[in-house]
């Protein structure tokens, strides 16, 4: 099961509506989400402060600003349609 994780922090709307998406694609591939609030950690803060919301993908950067939800149902393992039928 991959691991999704988000930074970002309260009053974000940009990270609400990251997490909207994170969610609604979590319900059809059951990875597991982190949200982690970078206020919490002076690194994080630093780190990601001009750039939330940030999302990884087992420890890799996935998105930045916003999160294409095509992208991540694609990074996930999901095919997309079926062409050619």
């Amino acid at each position: 099961m991959s691991t999704v994780v988000l930074y970002g922090r309260d009053g974000c709307c940009l990270c609400d509506d990251a997490r909207e998406v994170l969610v609604r694609v979590q319900a059809d591939h059951g990875f597991e989400l982190v949200d982690r609030d970078i206020e919490a950690d002076d690194e994080l803060l630093r780190t990601y402060l001009e750039r939330i919301p940030v999302v990884t993908i087992d420890g890799v950067e996935a998105f930045e600003l916003f999160v294409d939800e095509r992208e991540l149902r694609r990074r996930l393992g999901d095919p997309g349609p079926v062409t050619g039928r």
